[in-house]
């Protein structure tokens, strides 16, 4: 089968012909993969960036952690998935062995592996699991809608860092996949406004707008992000700020657009250390907060979303294309034309395993 691989420690993907996966092993399952959306941490890994490096010892691996795909084989021991069955995938593999998932508390696992990052992920026609990761998406809802449940995940986790409640001011910094996730939930959290901010992001802006987000901000057609904001500021600073950029030039503007006793939420991945004025954080009671995976327990409060919201959702899938196009849908991404890519399998294909 085709798969899309990281070979070697250094800048590049490969699309190569691989082994087809075994029969599943206890606890595992056999997915066939139906649509894999193209992230940043996959650009990251293509190009090789320092945060990523850590991805080496794992190498080669096939890359692709936001999917969905149908159970196809169980093996011994899964209980809870019928075959043909769409599910999404949570693609942190826990150890199951260190104290804390002992405690049952996986969400704090400290020897976890990332399913398309350290182990063979989405973008491959067929993928082994473990079945502990698959979460059932309901009748109704598309594969390629499912295949949004991850992203969609970490901008749920962002809002609920930042602790938005009815009637907020929110400001949401960076207009891509994750941060349109973030506009939706702080709307659906009863935000009383939702401003949503970026830099030479028109296409990306057009899809909040198809959302019904009116409140959206071009900083590179606005002179910058202090005469972007300033009319918003005229009413009074922002509740959360929440950061979905990686860029460190937006953190210290971001904290001055912030209320005293606000929370400023960091999502992007930054490569460097950010500086930050500590002290006038301190005078105005200011939160800067973390937000990274979602807890498990939250998953399935994401697809009860999707499943209600599918239609505004599609506005986020921009591009479609096949695995033999995926260097293409990364330079989509790259380019801020698209905002999610979905690279798309038939729904059949030759079953890899003996009956």
């Amino acid at each position: 089968m085709q798969s899309l691989r990281k070979t070697h420690p250094g800048p590049g993907l490969t699309l190569q012909e691989v082994a087809p996966p075994p029969a599943p092993a206890a606890g595992e399952v056999l997915l066939r993969v139906r649509s894999a959306g193209v992230c940043g941490t996959d650009l990251h890994i293509d190009e090789w960036t320092p945060s990523y490096h850590f991805v080496a010892p794992a190498l080669p691996v096939t890359v692709g952690h936001e999917f969905s795909g149908e159970v196809m084989a169980c093996g011994a021991g899964v209980q809870g998935l019928a075959l043909r069955q769409l599910v999404a995938v949570r693609p942190s593999v826990v150890c199951g062995q260190c104290e804390a998932c002992l405690a049952q508390n996986p969400d704090a696992c400290v020897k976890r592996r990332g399913i398309g990052v350290t182990r063979d992920g989405g973008f491959a026609p067929w993928v082994l699991v473990p079945a502990r990761n698959c979460v059932a998406i309901p009748p109704g809802v598309d594969a390629e809608i499912a295949a949004l449940t991850e992203p969609l995940t970490v901008s749920h986790e962002a809002v609920r860092t930042g602790g938005v409640q009815a009637g907020d001011r929110v400001l949401v910094l960076g207009p891509g996949n994750i941060g349109q996730g973030i506009a939706l939930f702080a709307r659906h959290a009863g935000a009383r406004q939702v401003v949503v901010a970026g830099h030479g992001d028109t296409a990306r802006l057009a899809v909040l707008r198809a959302m019904g987000f009116h409140d959206v901000l071009d900083f590179a057609e606005l002179g910058g992000m202090e005469p972007g904001l300033a009319p918003y500021l005229r009413e009074g600073k922002f509740d959360v700020v929440i950061e979905a950029t990686g860029a460190a030039a937006v953190i210290a503007p971001a904290l001055q657009a912030l209320k005293t006793h606000g929370v400023l939420v960091i999502t992007g991945i930054h490569a460097a250390p950010v500086p930050i004025d500590l002290t006038a954080l301190v005078r105005q009671h200011q939160q800067l907060r973390g937000s990274y995976r979602a807890p498990e327990k939250n998953w399935p409060l994401v697809v009860d979303y999707m499943r209600t919201h599918q239609e505004t959702l599609r506005h986020m899938i921009t591009h479609r294309l096949a695995l033999a196009q995926a260097e293409q849908g990364f330079a989509l991404a790259r380019s801020k034309i698209a905002t999610k890519v979905m690279i798309q399998h038939p729904a059949t294909a030759t079953e890899p395993i003996s009956a």
